[in-house]
C-alpha cells in the first residue's frame, strides 16, 4: 500500500484530504507544518509528499526545497489557495523549488484522487 504524507496547516484541509485519500485505498502520514512534515519524512518510507505552499514554522517552498535535497526523486505535490499574492505565483515558485505537479484550492475529491493515482502509477513522471 503507497503511504502518502499530507502537510497543511489547515487541520480541516488535512483531514478532508486524509479521509479522500484513505478512502481511495492509500495510508496516510499527517503533519501541520513543514518542520513536522520533514520529521515525519526522515522517519517513515513514504511514495508521495502533498505539501500546501503557506505554513508557519516553516513554510511549503522551503520544505520542498529540503526534502528533494534528501530525496531527490521523492514526488511532491505542491498546494495552495493563494496569499498576499494569487496561488499561481506560489505554485509556479513550488515547481521551480521541485514540486513534481500543482494544484490550487478549492479542488475536488475527483481530482486530487486522480492526480495522487497518476503520480503514483507514472513512472514517467519525474
Amino acid at each position: 500500500m503507497k503511504r502518502i504524507l499530507i502537510i497543511d496547516d489547515d487541520y480541516h484541509v488535512l483531514m478532508m484530504i486524509k479521509k479522500m485519500l484513505e478512502r481511495a485505498g492509500f495510508e496516510v502520514e499527517l503533519a501541520l507544518n513543514g518542520k513536522e512534515g520533514l520529521e515525519v519524512f526522515k522517519r517513515v518510507s513514504i511514495d508521495l509528499v502533498i505539501c500546501d505552499i503557506i505554513m508557519p514554522e516553516k513554510e511549503g517552498l522551503e520544505t520542498i526545497r529540503e526534502m528533494k535535497h534528501l530525496c531527490s526523486d521523492m514526488k511532491i505535490l505542491a498546494m495552495s489557495g493563494g496569499g498576499r499574492v494569487s496561488s499561481e505565483n506560489y505554485l509556479n515558485t513550488a515547481s521551480a523549488f521541485g514540486a513534481t505537479r500543482t494544484m490550487a484550492k478549492p479542488f475536488s475529491q475527483k481530482q486530487m484522487v486522480s492526480t495522487v493515482r497518476e503520480l503514483l502509477t507514472d513512472a514517467s513522471v519525474s
